[in-house]
């Protein structure tokens, strides 16, 4: 079996990654925004090279095999068994947003979410004209919960779109099914359309838990459900924008793509190649890094939990920690570990205020220096 190195660093800069060129030129590690400091499987490396070797970089379709790949692999995973017609190719998941706020309801309706949420679920709606509501997640004994009273109330007679982070970034939770039933059962009654991001749903740490597809709950909750996935922050390929939607509401599906019609580019060859590698022959590479990312995990809670001021709760999946500062004698969080050389997240751009979100999806060597430099500013 062959073992893959997460430890060594790749050096980045000059490669005009966002996350690194944001702190050219200053001495900040940059922990932000979540793609991972790992290079891809050695499978999407070689399959990419592959593919520019043959030199024509033409319009390209999406490959049967891959198709075949990602309706084998619901049905192995979650026994969801998907029809091939009810996939819907993006570029991006952010796009995915955008167009299920686009395609449900009408302008000055409502688009109703949690907070702290992934940012552009807040920007999403006013992009095309519709209005945000939002209902604060609960912290019950140090884990972040739904508190469903709050979404019943939230509810407005135009809300027609409920967006659901499911894994839960930044807040790394994995629904159970018994939430995701409650989450149904209230867009049900509203006769809202759900739209589930579940772009995190490979990257689960706790062993014993399980991603559930929300639209696997029912016929009836995939009936009003638009699911968005992507292979992109699996295997780490988010720069070559492979991403797509699964609608098995005929009807849905043509509001969707209505949408989409003459804004949403085609994907490119390079993404259809990087995708079909990372799902169907990077199965080692996936378990290798959940390992690591378990461990990393592990450090940041007990590192975290055991410095002044600061706390953060668990992280069930995503490579992602949500770190309350609340307790820390500083107005702005961001701005303070920035000065002490590490580059979050600001808690304030998911309506989190007093947190800021850490990306420890690295070698355990940058983990570290990453969270020395945050002690050392607290003490």
């Amino acid at each position: 079996m062959k073992t893959f190195d997460f430890d060594t660093p790749i050096d980045r800069r000059g490669t005009d990654s966002l996350k690194w060129k944001v702190y050219k030129n200053r001495d900040i590690i940059p922990m932000w925004v979540a793609d991972m400091d790992f290079q891809s499987p050695p499978a999407v490396i070689e399959a990419l090279r592959k593919r520019v070797e043959h030199g024509v970089y033409g319009y390209t379709v999406p490959p049967k095999a891959l198709i075949d790949t990602i309706r084998d692999r619901l049905y192995h995973l979650y026994g969801w068994d998907i029809k091939p017609q009810w996939i819907v190719w993006l570029p991006g998941l952010v796009s995915g947003i955008n167009v299920a706020c686009r395609a449900v309801g009408d302008k000055g309706d409502d688009v109703l979410t949690t907070v702290p949420v992934y940012p552009p679920f807040l920007s999403a709606p006013s992009n095309v004209g519709r209005q945000l509501v939002t209902f604060r997640m609960s912290l019950i004994k140090n884990k972040w919960q739904f508190n469903f009273d709050a979404l019943e109330k939230a509810v407005t007679p135009s809300t027609r779109l409920f967006i659901l982070c499911h894994p839960h970034n930044p807040l790394g939770r994995v629904f159970s099914r018994d939430e995701l039933i409650k989450v149904a059962e209230i867009c049900e009654r509203h006769d809202m359309i759900l739209c589930s991001d579940e772009i995190h749903c490979d990257l689960i740490l706790d062993k014993e838990k399980k991603h559930q597809p929300t639209a696997s709950l029912s016929p009836e909750t995939a009936d009003r459900t638009i699911t968005l996935m992507a292979p992109s922050k699996t295997y780490n390929i988010a720069g070559l924008g492979c991403s797509f939607a699964i609608i098995s509401n005929p009807h849905l599906r043509r509001e969707f793509e209505q949408a989409m019609a003459g804004i949403v580019p085609h994907l490119n060859c390079f993404s259809y190649t990087a995708g079909l590698a990372g799902y169907r022959d990077s199965d080692e590479w996936l378990k290798q890094v959940l390992s690591y990312l378990r461990e990393n995990r592990n450090l940041v809670e007990k590192e975290i939990n055991e410095m002044p001021g600061l706390s953060t709760t668990h992280v069930e999946a995503t490579y992602l920690a949500w770190i309350n500062t609340r307790e820390l004698d500083t107005d702005n969080p961001y701005k303070f570990f920035e000065n002490a050389g590490v580059g979050l997240s600001d808690g304030v751009n998911f309506d989190g205020q007093g947190f800021v979100r850490l990306n420890f999806g690295c070698p355990r060597k940058t983990l570290m220096q990453g969270l020395e430099r945050m002690r050392k500013a607290i003490n």
